[in-house]
């Protein structure tokens, strides 16, 4: 008799890597309903999460153990870590203020100047013709910070205008000094570039969003979609020797319609 062969087929989903996560932002931080939102990728998405918990309510009879239980409060909460930086993404998850273009930047002078004769004087000039903003102090070529003076300056001292430009002593000429500064890029030199000054804002309202989490892998997919979400954290940490990997954590709650999530599987 020939033998009989069976092809059994794996029919079971499973889910592999981070996911991708989108955030449309809803409302913005003094509760007015965004018109026209722009959804935002967590880019280069390292890991994240959605936990979902009840409170159960038992009723306890003269038995050690309950004779009824009754589900309580849910409560749902996210995570994410990623790496992409987009000050858009900050402003939907986390802060929903004014959002303008141009860049606010330091330099940090890892090459130094000369201090010339007369007048003594350095003009900084920063890149992308931007605009000198704040002193962020000068290092001597010994590792000797300079102290900062209003006038007058002695060996080892050094005033500074608005327009960037530094005063040195006589006593100074020749030496290399390293400046270290803030600037500002206007939009139309970094167009991509954007920058916002969070306010103190009254407690209670907040920017919120729509968290849709997409996860695919041979061909079936795990799709979730909550529907309201509210940011309680935003983690900037830096490392010597690593690349930088914010993360951010998020409670769900029901929207206006009383959608709370969506869930759909492959299989």
């Amino acid at each position: 008799m020939p033998g009989v062969f069976i092809l059994e087929i794996d029919m079971a989903q499973y889910a592999f890597g981070s996911g991708m996560l989108w955030a449309t932002p809803q409302f913005d931080a003094a509760g007015n309903a965004i018109a026209n939102p722009t959804p935002v990728m967590v880019g280069v998405m390292q890991d994240g999460g959605i936990d979902i918990s009840f409170e159960n309510k038992t009723l306890y009879g003269q038995g050690q153990f309950p004779v009824a239980a009754g589900r309580g409060k849910g409560k749902i909460t996210g995570k994410a870590k990623f790496a992409q930086l987009f000050g858009a993404m900050f402003n939907n998850i986390i802060f929903g203020q004014t959002l303008t273009t141009g860049l606010l930047t330091a330099k940090y002078d890892t090459t130094g100047q000369v201090i010339p004769a007369t007048p003594f004087q350095i003009t900084v000039t920063p890149a992308s013709s931007g605009t000198y903003t704040k002193d962020f102090g000068v290092i001597g070529s010994t590792g000797v910070p300079y102290t900062r003076v209003a006038s007058a300056p002695a060996t080892g001292q050094y005033t500074v205008t608005a327009g960037g430009v530094y005063t040195f002593a006589t006593a100074d000429t020749g030496k290399t000094v390293f400046i270290n500064y803030e600037y500002s890029v206007s939009a139309a030199n970094a167009p991509t570039a954007t920058q916002s000054t969070v306010m103190n804002l009254p407690m209670g309202t907040a920017p919120s969003f729509t968290a849709d989490l997409f996860v695919p892998y041979q061909g079936k997919s795990m799709k979730i979609t909550l529907y309201s979400c509210l940011s309680n954290k935003l983690s900037l940490s830096t490392k010597q020797d690593d690349f930088m990997v914010p993360d951010f954590a998020f409670d769900a709650f029901a929207d206006s319609l009383q959608r709370v999530i969506t869930y759909s599987l492959s299989e």
